[in-house]
């Protein structure tokens, strides 16, 4: 089974292109026991097709997705893209 690139699918779920993302690192929230890559890391990662993002804590840290909302100077929507990959995590699980 083919899968699409992990760009393709934040682009197609939340009509983000991440590529706006200049690496800034103004995203990164203070660190949290539940985060193990900081957010600037997680876009390099979806940018790369990095699948290692998926299972990543993270990810799955309901306390960084709260504050990702409002991470981004650069407009990106960094809650829906974690959203995204939240699904696309799913989804892969899914038919495995």
């Amino acid at each position: 089974m083919s899968t699409r690139s992990l760009r393709h699918v934040v682009k197609a779920t939340t009509g983000q292109d991440i590529y706006r993302c200049r690496g800034c690192q103004l995203c990164d929230i203070q660190s949290d026991t539940d985060m193990d890559i900081p957010l600037t890391t997680i876009v390099q990662m979806v940018m790369f097709d990095d699948e290692e993002v998926l299972s990543c804590r993270t990810l799955w840290s309901e306390r960084v997705l709260e504050e990702s909302a409002r991470a981004c100077k650069r407009g990106l929507n960094l809650h829906t893209l974690l959203l995204a990959l939240r699904a696309e995590a799913n989804q892969r699980n899914a038919f495995e």
